[in-house]
C-alpha cells in the first residue's frame, strides 16, 4: 500500500524495517521498564520462581520477556523462570490455566503478559507483574509493577515530520525508550519489597543518565527450571 500511494506518511508497528520512501517503523522498546519490573519481581519472589506467560514469541514479545529476567536476575541470580507462550492474543481462558500450572509448580509471582495470568495471580493471592498498560486499578493488591509503554513520543515526532512535509523511511522505534518518554516504570511500594524498589529506582536513574544500557535478546526465552 505505501508503494502504492507515495504521497501518504505509513507508520506501521512492526519489527520489520522501513522502507522507503515512505513507510516508516515503531516498535515496544520498553525493555529498560521491563528491566525493572524484574528487579521488582525479584525481590519479591520467596519460592525462587516466577512464571511468565506471553502470547507468542516474537521479536517485540521476547526482548521484554529477556530484560524482565535479567532485571530479576540481578536481585536474585538464584531466581528461576517458567517461560509459556499460549500462541494468542486473547485467549484469556488458556492464560489463566497456564498461569495455574505455573502456581502449582511453586511460582509466587507471575509475569502477566496476558490478562489471564493476572486472573490467576488474584484467584491464588500471589503478586503479578503487567506489561505495556497499567491494570492495578483492575487487580488491585495483586499487580506490584507494570512497564508502560507511551505512544506520544513516536506519534508527536511522526506527525511533526508529515507537517514540515520531511517524513520519510525511519525506524522510531527509540522513541519508545525511556529516554524519549516513551516507557516508564510504574510500581506499588505499598506490595513491592521496599529494597529492591529502591533499586530499581537507582537503576532508572542510571538508564536515564545513559550509565547503564539494557540489552536486547530477540530470540525466544525458554525455561530454566
Amino acid at each position: 500500500m505505501a508503494a502504492d500511494h507515495p504521497d501518504t506518511a505509513f507508520l506501521m508497528g512492526s519489527s520489520f524495517g522501513p522502507s522507503p520512501p515512505n513507510f516508516s517503523v515503531f516498535d515496544n522498546h520498553i525493555q529498560e521498564a521491563s528491566y525493572l519490573t524484574g528487579m521488582i519481581a525479584g525481590g519479591a519472589t520467596e519460592t525462587g520462581i516466577i512464571g511468565m506467560v506471553g502470547g507468542y514469541p516474537i521479536p517485540e514479545v521476547n526482548r521484554l520477556m529477556h530484560a524482565f529476567m535479567d532485571g530479576a536476575l540481578s536481585i536474585d541470580t538464584e531466581v528461576k523462570f517458567l517461560v509459556n507462550f499460549i500462541d494468542s492474543w486473547d485467549d484469556h481462558a488458556r492464560a489463566r490455566q497456564e498461569a495455574l500450572a505455573m502456581i502449582d509448580r511453586g511460582a509466587d509471582v507471575l509475569y502477566a503478559g496476558r490478562f489471564g495470568a493476572a486472573d490467576a495471580a488474584r484467584a491464588r493471592g500471589i503478586k503479578a507483574i503487567g506489561n505495556v498498560i497499567d491494570t492495578a486499578a483492575d487487580y488491585p493488591g495483586t499487580v506490584l509493577a507494570s512497564a508502560l509503554w507511551h505512544m506520544e513520543p513516536t506519534i508527536d515526532r511522526a506527525i511533526a515530520a508529515v507537517a514540515a512535509g520531511r517524513f520519510e523511511a525511519a525506524d522510531y522505534g527509540s522513541y519508545s525508550t525511556m529516554a524519549y518518554g516513551g516507557a516508564s516504570l510504574v510500581v506499588d511500594e505499598a506490595l513491592a519489597e521496599a529494597e529492591s524498589v529502591a533499586a530499581a529506582k537507582a537503576r532508572e536513574r542510571e538508564i536515564r543518565d545513559g550509565r547503564f544500557r539494557v540489552e536486547i535478546d530477540d530470540s525466544e526465552p525458554t525455561s530454566s527450571l
